[in-house]
């Protein structure tokens, strides 16, 4: 199942006055699922903190929470982490991917993500997310730069899934309606 595009859900975070960028939003969100946490699409939002009066946020954000379960319980992995599109600025897209890093980091955490019984590998991946989470960085060459973000996104992707793997079995997808 494919995610939501960056761009609409920019404009759906917008719209309901959601001060988060969508690729936080969603690495929180597979943070939470990562770390173990019992979420459903009916409240997830409110264990990352994020309220609104919007009475169609769960509609418009379903569709988030059901393709982030199924790319996680993808026996291929799946998992795409929603960032802005290829043809975005670098430094947009950086961010991006900083800021779903820090998204996991705290919704791994909010979910009791905790190191003890985590491989050697995990608790490295771990330590290595928070890194480029606090990562500031420059752009001095374009085609290495470019290369050198491709690469740390799938780290990234790849990190996300042996924690999602090591914390908990595959998501419940019977909880999704």
């Amino acid at each position: 199942m494919d995610l939501p595009s960056y761009h609409e859900m920019l404009q759906t975070l917008r719209e309901l006055s959601l001060g988060v960028e969508p690729s936080e939003l969603h690495g929180a969100l597979c943070g939470l699922l990562c770390g173990g946490a019992t979420v459903t699409p009916q409240d997830w939002l409110r264990q990352l903190a994020l309220e609104t009066a919007a009475a169609d946020a769960g509609d418009r954000l379903a569709a988030l929470f059901e393709a982030s379960c199924s790319q996680l319980a993808d026996p291929e992995m799946a998992l795409r982490l929603l960032l802005p599109a290829e043809d975005a600025p670098l430094a947009e897209r950086a961010d991006a991917l900083i800021g779903w890093t820090r998204g996991f980091l705290g919704g791994f955490g909010l979910a009791g993500g905790e190191v003890e019984g985590l491989s050697e590998e995990a608790r490295e991946a771990l330590q290595d997310l928070s890194q480029i989470a606090g990562a500031q960085l420059s752009y001095e060459d374009p085609d290495s730069d470019e290369s050198s973000l491709a690469e740390i996104e799938e780290f990234v992707r790849v990190a996300a899934l042996l924690l999602q793997q090591e914390r908990q079995p595959r998501p419940d997808r019977s909880r999704m309606h």
